[in-house]
């Protein structure tokens, strides 16, 4: 699973094989989450909330290349939040 992102000791990945709604993991620490690239909600996992409103707003800036990277499988690098 290739990460996307690195920030504040967030890891963002995506599995390129993976079925169901178009999503990503996030991992922080010995936390792990799974969010929706749609809405942005914590699907699935136990990150605390700082954590995930960090994750949220990284994703709002991202979505459309998450999408993009979900339906084509093609793997890119992307920024962190800044």
């Amino acid at each position: 699973m290739p990460i996307i992102a690195r920030f504040y000791g967030i890891l963002i990945k995506m599995y390129f094989r993976e079925h169901g709604v178009p999503h990503f993991h996030a991992l922080y620490g010995e936390y792990n989450g799974i969010f929706e690239i749609e809405n942005l909600e914590m699907i699935e996992g136990d990150l605390p909330k700082r954590a995930q409103k960090m994750i949220k707003e990284w994703a709002d800036s991202y979505r459309d290349d998450l999408l993009e990277m979900w339906k084509t499988q093609n793997f890119k690098k992307l920024p962190g939040l800044e």
